[in-house]
């Protein structure tokens, strides 16, 4: 049995005019243990460049046409369900358990859209789903549509938590979490309302749990959610719920790597098991952090997120190596003690990339994961993966014109790879397993939330690119300003102070990208004599005024980067990398008659940008000169062969890898074979 104390109604307490801090997408203006805090979601609006660009088919296109899919239950039986639960339609429920999930993460999508533009339509599509969503929920809080309809329909088929992998914990987290963005963005306590009932059974239900029923918890979203709800609520009982939470992992005896409660979370010290299952735990883990600052959470944390960028996390910011493998428990290894794991981490350096499983969910979670560590540190390497997963790993989660969707995230495409494997080659408009599509959607509509963070001191720089910030610090500062970039193309970043309100000391805080080795940095024209070490935070500190201007420029050499040789799929290969920007070749570029396959690229190879478009969508690609190293014969069925020695030098064109897939159906590769 769990006790997480007494439920008290503070929702009536809740203050009518919130701060600045507290409509952050996260709201950590009272979490003691965090360094950062975030800007209201209002307070970033894209202006010019890439990210104002990619908003503009974010808020229409991927927002409006997956509402359609949604919505149609001859395609997806997301909404059907609700309204069958609401008693609004008469049927059965239809798709996987974690459906209802999916919906809160669009609608959170939704949400953040009108938090930028104000539209009276979004506004009125979420008054009416909310309608429905209230009507489905049970009296007593519970809300989880397979179970409500087979109840509604008398069958008796499913019943709540009867069966650990039903998702209901995980629907729940989106909920909550939708729901407090959706109170941010519009100032309406609707959705709040339902997530505060479902957060009190949730409460309700943990204190007469079973150890074992408890546990059903598979993809922990609710860590973040109820961590969430204690801090748009300041309901104590939430965040004991949270704690509990992680206290019961590992209680019982049948535990598993898959689900990471083989073993209690304070003795893992490494990255286990299913990867959206493991980021989403360490995301919710943080949060807990942030309000109780219990060291050890943090210590373990620090370390799981060390064991995956230096040995288990693609170059793309990548998670999950494996559609199917085996994930050593956290203590030891032994051969009696491995499980069979879908989507696993795996072992160390085991990175293969024809078979790259890299849900885009895992991305997200690992972007999640860093985004939280950032706050709670103001360390430099963890906003470093925040912009790697973005750029690459996640952005590459959707086509370019945001109407079709990866699942995985591979690093190679062959022709002639022998196996169907489990997921698509290309993008398609609807996945039967359709909970990347809604996640992708709410993370890349809600980008502008990870531009910058307020601390008592100032202002921090984490994205850059054109936009606008209007924002409030903690002290009552308020600051208005101008980022002028078209970033990531080019390293240039210009900000003009707009609006201070007083004068007064207060620092800004730039990020100096760890990929960056050369940056230089002048306020009104004249350069400043501060560290402008790569992989930190340059702090100016001086008493700022109207019209200054702060011109930062990172220089964005090309480079090719090579992997440590434990990771034996890409020994003696390279990848190229420009900016944040991990480059690919697919076979639509190269020249008539030869492979993606017979190319190695010179340790000296000058590769020149250039600007084109792939979709509508601008683009910056690489070109040079490369040797093809092989001739063009077909191996058909054959292992081994005798190399030729014949080598001629082609005209090569690299593309953003997030931007691959989008020109027909084709060869792919990242790694490429490098010559000394």
């Amino acid at each position: 049995m769990m006790k997480t104390g007494k439920i008290v109604c503070f929702f009536l307490l809740f203050p009518l005019l919130l701060t600045a801090q507290e409509k952050g997408l996260m709201n950590t203006s009272h979490s003691n243990h965090v360094k950062l805090k975030n800007v209201a979601m209002t307070d970033v609006r894209w202006t010019k460049g890439f990210w104002a660009e990619r908003f503009e088919v974010y808020k229409d296109t991927l927002i409006l046409s997956m509402w359609k899919t949604l919505n149609d239950p001859e395609i997806s039986h997301s909404f059907r369900n609700f309204e069958i639960a609401a008693g609004e339609k008469e049927g059965a429920h239809s798709g996987p358990p974690f459906h209802d999930g999916d919906f809160y993460k669009w609608f959170e999508g939704m949400a953040s859209v009108y938090a930028m533009t104000n539209d009276p339509k979004l506004d009125s599509l979420m008054d009416r789903i909310i309608r429905t969503i209230g009507k489905a929920q049970r009296a007593d809080g519970y809300i989880h549509t397979p179970v409500i309809i087979e109840d509604r329909n008398q069958t008796n088929e499913e019943t709540a938590f009867s069966d650990r992998l039903n998702f209901e914990t995980y629907n729940l987290g989106h909920l909550m979490t939708a729901a407090c963005v959706h109170y941010r963005a519009t100032g309406k306590r609707t959705l709040l309302d339902i997530a505060v009932k479902a957060t009190d059974f949730l409460c309700r239900f943990y204190e007469t749990a079973s150890a074992e029923l408890a546990r059903n918890a598979i993809c922990p979203s609710h860590y973040m959610g109820v961590v969430e709800m204690y801090r748009t609520t300041r309901n104590p009982a939430y965040l004991n719920l949270a704690k509990n939470l992680i206290d019961i992992r590992g209680m019982v005896e049948n535990g598993t790597d898959d689900n990471q409660d083989r073993i209690p979370f304070r003795e893992q010290t490494t990255a286990m098991g299913h990867a959206v299952r493991a980021n989403y735990l360490y995301a919710g883990v943080a949060d807990v952090y942030a309000e109780t600052g219990e060291q050890k959470l943090k210590e373990n944390l620090e370390l799981i997120q060390q064991d995956i960028v230096n040995r288990k996390m693609y170059i793309t910011g990548g998670c999950g190596a494996l559609y199917d493998g085996v994930s050593p428990d956290g203590t030891c290894y032994e051969p009696d003690s491995i499980q069979k794991i879908h989507q696993a981490y795996g072992r160390a350096y085991q990175l293969p990339n024809i078979t790259a499983h890299n849900e885009t969910c895992a991305n997200i979670g690992n972007l999640l994961f860093n985004w939280r560590m950032l706050q709670l540190t103001g360390e430099e390497k963890y906003a470093e993966i925040v912009e790697t997963a973005l750029y690459n790993s996640i952005l590459s989660g959707v086509s370019l014109d945001g109407k079709k969707f990866f699942y995985t995230n591979p690093l190679r495409i062959s022709k002639d790879f022998p196996y169907v494997l489990r997921w698509p080659k290309e993008r398609t408009s609807y996945i039967s397993c359709f909970c990347c599509p809604p996640n992708t959607v709410r993370t890349l509509c809600e980008v502008q939330n990870y531009c910058y963070s307020v601390s008592d001191s100032g202002i921090w720089f984490h994205l850059y690119g054109g936009n606008e910030l209007n924002t409030t610090l903690p002290d009552g500062l308020k600051i208005r300003l101008t980022q002028t970039s078209d970033y990531p193309w080019d390293g240039r970043i210009a900000i003009k102070l707009d609006e201070v309100s007083k004068e007064k000391d207060f620092s800004l805080y730039f990020r100096i990208p760890a990929w960056c080795s050369d940056a230089q940095l002048k306020v009104n024209g004249k350069p400043v004599n501060i560290s402008l070490k790569s992989g930190s935070y340059a702090e100016i500190n001086r008493k700022w005024a109207k019209g200054d201007i702060i011109v930062l420029n990172l220089d964005m050499e090309t480079q090719l980067i090579e992997s440590n040789p434990l990771v034996e799929e890409t020994r003696n290969q390279v990848v190229v990398k420009r900016g944040p920007l991990v480059y690919c070749m697919e076979s639509v570029d190269m020249e008539s008659g030869h492979t993606i396959d017979a190319i190695m690229l010179p340790a000296n190879i000058q590769l020149t940008p250039q600007k084109m478009e792939i979709a509508d969508s601008p683009v910056v690609c690489l070109e040079g000169k490369a040797n093809v190293i092989s001739d063009n014969t077909s191996w058909g069925n054959t292992l081994y062969r005798p190399m030729k020695n014949e080598k001629q030098t082609i005209s090569i064109r690299l593309i953003p890898y997030y931007a691959w897939g989008n020109r027909g159906k084709g060869e792919m590769t990242v790694w490429m074979p490098v010559s000394r």
